[in-house]
């Protein structure tokens, strides 16, 4: 009896846990941020915090920077993803480019920019392989290719990413636009492929994917990890350098990077109304376009140019994580050999006992969050189906809220706020941190399968005499394992890659993979950085493997137990 009372209000407790630390850490951004922190013996409220952060510098070339690499990024990904998607979608190049790009959305953003670093950089194995037969260079050029100030790397770096990522978003929105009889009467009527997908199918699309590309916005104007790695640094973005004020040992900064968090808030919020406008003008424009009528020319050419846009954006990254493997085992490398001279795993054992604790430390957290969040989903979606609940639009914002909202903008209030009342520093907290961003992954990774699970298997359970209960656990579940997992493995994936909530409500007393490759990033040690960068992708990639061999092994003779 207990249970079935508290199962309708696990939809209202799993919103609490997920948007309660971040209306907390808001409100402790806020008061700082307008003078008030009594720890450090201010008491507000006051204008002081925004006084020097309009002194600084650097204020106007970092407001540049996190608006054009964050509106230059999405849109760019979006696009490419829009053409691909319109001019390939169910042929056998767009079913490889799938293949090619699902497995690197489990990449860390981290692992991925080290590896485009490596990639890009002066000296790095792009330019091994053009010199000096093409180049002539000899040594490496003194060219700022990383961190240059005007983030075009950075932009490239979030880039790659994003694009798995939007795609992704866009062919599970694609089962409901009906895509393949709305390109079929287009072409019909004479309209060539990419044309009749852009005019008809895709307004649907993007209404169904809206929130994810705010989400890309909102990412990539307020990431610190990317911008740390390939961003500029004199000045860096308004992210980064909100993070250096949180580190300062004059706790009086605090209050700057409050009032900066603030600052970015505002930049995001501003980014996603001028995005919202230009929905609006695409869509005036667009159904000038539609109904014109004009039959284009020459859409052969722009799908070949974003397919190969699409299949370098994969590249990239693949070559960036196995340049990162060449430099966790290379001993000397000298330029522009294009293959270190020899190789060795004096890196691995010089890191290993490092390694090790930074990976059992990332284990911990990622799968007690995963396993918290898996809990909350399971239970959400079962009060759905039992109570006939429903997820509204307004809860679908819910839902997306915490990632819409910077990072920068509620968790150093949090830490503040942990620091106010005294609270420790360490794994418990950044769990609860973590579980703020795995919790809608998961949710997002398993509503769809569940609640496209056949009710009639139910019923004949329930009729053969087993509770509601029994059956979710005895035959739900069982068959959904494969979408199970996959969840899981997402929300895994999620919570290696965090990289603020560890360093900031862990106080830099919690080393995981990413805390420790990031703070490699500054030193320059190749080696040590290939290591920790290597052993991040696999904390984040052994989970999805397993999520295909699970249920292969279980299934091996019950071929019928399968939820498609």
């Amino acid at each position: 009896m207990a249970q079935r009372r508290f199962l309708p209000a696990l939809p209202a407790l799993t919103l609490l846990a997920m948007l309660g630390p971040v209306v907390a850490g808001l409100y402790g951004t806020i008061l700082p941020a307008f003078g008030h922190m009594p720890t450090v013996g201010a008491f507000g409220p006051n204008l002081d915090a925004f006084r020097a952060l309009f002194e600084w510098p650097g204020l106007p070339s970092a407001i540049r920077l996190s608006l054009t690499t964050g509106l230059i990024a999405t849109a760019t990904s979006l696009l490419i993803v829009a053409l691909i998607t319109a001019g390939w979608s169910g042929t056998r190049a767009f079913l490889l480019l799938e293949r090619m790009l699902s497995p690197l959305l489990s990449v860390p953003h981290a692992a991925a920019a080290f590896g485009i670093a490596f990639l890009i950089a002066p000296s790095g194995w792009l330019a091994r392989f053009f010199s000096p037969w093409l180049t002539g260079w000899e040594r490496p050029p003194d060219l700022l290719i990383v961190q240059d100030p005007w983030g075009i790397a950075m932009t490239l770096g979030l880039i790659t990413k994003e694009v798995p990522f939007l795609l992704l978003m866009t062919l599970a929105a694609l089962a409901q636009a009906d895509a393949q009889r709305s390109t079929t009467v287009a072409q019909a009527l004479g309209y060539q492929r990419m044309t009749g997908w852009l005019k008809t199918v895709f307004p649907r699309v993007y209404a169904q994917i809206r929130l994810p590309v705010y989400v890309t916005l909102a990412y990539a104007m307020s990431v610190v990890d990317v911008a740390v790695i390939l961003g500029p640094n004199t000045p860096p973005t308004l992210a980064v350098q909100i993070v250096k004020w949180m580190s300062d040992p004059d706790l009086t900064m605090r209050l700057q990077a409050a009032a900066a968090a603030i600052l970015q808030l505002g930049l995001v919020v501003g980014a996603l109304a001028f995005w919202r406008f230009g929905e609006w003008l695409v869509e005036r424009l667009g159904c000038r376009w539609v109904m014109a009528g004009r039959r284009s020319h020459g859409d052969g050419i722009i799908a070949g140019a974003a397919l190969g846009l699409g299949m370098l954006s994969a590249l990239a990254v693949l070559l960036g994580i196995t340049v990162l493997a060449i430099w966790s085992f290379a001993a000397q490398w000298q330029y522009p050999n294009i293959l270190p001279d020899a190789l060795t795993t004096r890196s691995w054992m010089r890191h290993s006992s490092g390694t090790l604790e930074a990976l059992g430390e990332t284990t911990i957290i990622a799968l007690v969050a995963t396993a918290a969040a898996a809990i909350l989903t399971i239970g959400c979606l079962e009060a759905e189906h039992r109570y006939g609940l429903r997820l509204t639009k307004r809860g679908l914002w819910l839902l997306y809220l915490p990632l819409l909202i910077p990072q920068v903008a509620f968790l150093p209030g949090l830490q503040t706020l942990f620091l106010s009342v005294g609270a420790d520093m360490g794994r418990g907290p950044v769990m609860m941190a973590h579980l703020i961003f795995v919790l809608p992954y998961v949710f997002l990774s398993l509503a769809d399968p569940y609640r496209a699970w056949d009710p009639r298997y139910g019923t004949i359970a329930g009729a053969l005499g087993a509770t509601p209960d029994r059956t979710l656990w005895c035959v739900r579940l069982p068959m959904l394992l494969r979408p199970l997992l996959t969840a899981l493995a997402v929300g895994v994936a999620v919570s290696v890659g965090q990289y603020l909530p560890t360093l900031l409500i862990g106080g830099g007393r919690v080393a995981t993979l990413t805390t420790e490759a990031l703070a490699l990033s500054s030193g320059g040690d190749r080696r040590a950085i290939g290591v920790y960068g290597l052993m991040q992708t696999g904390a984040a990639l052994v989970p999805f493997a397993m999520a295909l061999m699970v249920p292969a092994i279980v299934w091996r003779n019950r071929k019928g137990l399968r939820h498609g």
